[in-house]
This record gives structure tokens, sequence and C-alpha cells, in this order.
């Protein structure tokens, strides 16, 4: 039995409703358009659903409980709306100024990015620096009242409909590769300009940058965390990213198990219904099981984040796991629609090509197994059910 409160519960059948009513009858309309219309984030903002741990005095509900945000991912995903980057803005970046920011920018920031009248998105990969951040070559230059940025980022989502940007740069004329500062780059900002909107093959909805920098003068007061810590605070998030991940890759498989089997119980094939085929129900029982292990594995990782003990090696299981298994789904669903699954009026289409992308982003799936393999042969290795 899934652990949620009854006020969780609540809450999923709320945002549940607002999906239905306010995103999933407009997907079609942002797949085209190849971006979510700003207006969700503000409506998403109005109903509480958009940042559920900032204080009250932000606007938000101040319960830090990991679990809202499950539920956000899981019933985004459920309602074929997972294109819409909320959790991106709302507990990737957010709490950026919540672990490392001041007061006056969490007083200056924090507000907007509860009602949504405010966007946010994070910029560290560039052309040649992608899971290795040491490859960076974007900039910041100390000028004593303020920092000199110049370099560019690609690949980052919301790259369009983002106000706030937290871009990370390395220190000119320090040595130490690792040496970062994180900047807070807003909208407007002189010498700053963004690309068009990137196409790809999958992710239609979801708005995906360039971002350019040229000599933009970026004020002390929005320095983020400690000048030449910025790798150490990107890999602070690095945990909570892919549970992120983890929770949406679950929730996709799922959906990927769902409309499958509702195909194969209506398709007729050679007298018969697909689903009453022996390889049809071998394969669907196999992953149904790899489904609801993940899902187990999952709520653990939720369960150990809230108590704290999230760590990079129990994350990146899930990571790399979750994100094969939401892969293996994809396919298979996709074989066992026939010709069908190639076109794009079935979902399986598009939970096929968003899918690919899983293996990728937040450190690919050949990253996550150089993070438990190196865990597995160190003095430190215990397993989790140790």
């Amino acid at each position: 039995m899934r652990k949620f409160t009854e006020e969780q519960h609540m809450f999923r059948d709320a945002y549940r409703k607002f999906l239905a009513d306010e995103v999933a009858p407009r997907m079609d309309e942002f797949r085209e358009a190849g971006i979510v219309d700003r207006e969700i984030f503000k409506k998403a903002g109005d109903q509480g659903f958009l940042m559920i741990w900032p204080d009250e005095k932000y606007g938000g509900m101040g319960d830090n409980d990991f679990r809202y945000e499950q539920i956000i991912i899981e019933e985004t995903t459920r309602a074929g709306c997972a294109e819409w980057y909320n959790t991106l803005h709302s507990r990737l970046v957010g709490p950026y100024f919540k672990n490392i920011g001041n007061e006056e920018q969490r007083e200056r920031f924090l507000p907007k990015c509860v009602s949504g009248e405010t966007i946010l998105a994070v910029a560290m990969t560039e052309p040649g620096a992608g899971s290795d951040l040491s490859g960076m070559k974007t900039t910041a230059t100390d000028k004593g009242d303020h920092w000199e940025l110049n370099g560019s980022k690609t690949y980052i989502s919301n790259g369009i409909n983002a106000d706030v940007i937290i871009v990370a740069a390395k220190i000119a004329g320090v040595e130490d590769k690792h040496a970062m500062v994180l900047l807070i780059v807003e909208r407007g900002m002189e010498g700053f300009d963004r690309g068009k909107n990137l196409e790809k093959i999958g992710l239609h909805a979801q708005d995906t940058a360039e971002l350019f920098f040229n000599n933009v003068k970026i004020p002390k007061e929005n320095t983020l965390g400690t000048p030449g810590k910025g790798f150490i605070h990107l890999m602070e998030g690095l945990a909570e990213e892919r549970l992120i991940g983890m929770v949406g890759y679950g929730a996709s498989a799922r959906r990927a198990f769902d409309v499958t089997r509702e195909f194969a119980m209506e398709r007729n094939v050679f007298g018969k219904k697909l689903s009453d085929m022996q390889n049809t129900q071998f394969k669907m029982a196999e992953m149904d099981a790899k489904i609801d292990m993940l899902q187990v594995y999952i709520d653990h990782c939720v369960e150990v984040h809230n108590q704290g003990g999230l760590n990079a090696n129990i994350a990146a299981k899930g990571k790399m796991l979750g994100s094969e298994i939401e892969w293996e789904m994809a396919d298979l669903g996709l074989q066992l629609h026939g010709g069908a699954g190639y076109m794009k009026e079935y979902e399986i289409s598009r939970i096929f090509t968003d899918a690919r992308m899983s293996r990728i982003y937040a450190g690919s799936s050949e990253i996550m197994r150089y993070i438990v393999g190196r865990d597995v042969f160190s003095q430190k290795y215990q397993s989790i059910l140790e």
C-alpha cells in the first residue's frame, strides 16, 4: 500500500481535475506551437499547484514532503501532459533559492515563482560540456561590484519561457576546473540573448533553446551560493533531480502499459484478441512485474529522501533502471500496436519518442552505471538492505 495522507489524496484529486480542465485539452495546441502557454503556469500558481514547499510568507504551503511533487509528476504524466515542465520550475530549480540563496533573493524571486508569474530554468549544458561539467567554457569575470558573463548554453529546457535562469560559469583566472559560480540571469539583461526554439524528435511541447551571454553585467546580489563552490552546489541537487526523473519514468512506463493493455484487448488478430495470445500475455506480464518492482523502489527512495538520506548511488540506481524500464515498455507497447503504433494519432507513438530522452538527460545511463559501479568496488560499499 502506497503511503499517502488523506490530504495528499485530496490534493491528487484536485490536481487531476485541474489537468483535465486546463492543460490536457490544449496539449496538441502546445505541441504544434512547440511551447506551453505561460498562462498555464499562472493558472497552476493561482490554484496552489506550482510550488508546494516554499514557506507561507512566500506564497507556498510550507510543506517539503516530496510526495506532493511525486503526485504532481505522476498525474501530469498520466494525463499526457509531461511535456509541461512544471517540476523543472518548481522542484528542480526553485529549491536552489531555498538551499543556497539568501533571504533577500528568496523574498525577491520566490513569490512570483510560486504564483507562476516568473518561470525558472537552469543552464549547465554546453555544446562541449554535458555530463562532464569540467569541460564548461562559459566564464564569469569578477569586476568588483558585478560579474561579467560570457559564453553560451544549449539544450536548455524552459529556455524560451524562462524569466529567471540559474547559469553555471567557471570563474575566470582560476586554475581549478571545478571553480564555478552560479549566477541569476534575468530576462532583459543587456547582452543576454536566446536562440530559436530547438526542434526535437520528442517532447514537442517543451521549449528548448540555446542561450548566449555577451559581456552580460550580473550584479553581485545575483550571485547564488558561494563563488567557487558552484560545482558543489550543482552536485548537491543531482540526487533529487534523478529522483524527479525516476518518478516520471515509472509513471510513463505505467501509462505505456495501460494504453497498450487497452489496445491489445480491443485488437483482433487471426480471429482472436491480441490479448488472448500467449506471447502478448507473457510480455505484458513481465513488464507489469518490472513496473511494480520499480514503483516500490521509487516509493522507497521518496521516503528516504523525505528523511534526508537519498544519496548519489541510490538515486543513480533508480535513474538508470527506471529509464531503462520506461524505454522497454514504450518499445514493447509500440511493437504490440503494430503499424498503428507508428501513427501520431496513437498515444504510444508519443510515449516512445519522448521516452528516448530519459536515458540521456540528468546523467546518461552510462554515467549512472559508472556511479553505481564505482560504489560497488569502494571500501564504503553497503547494500541498501543493510
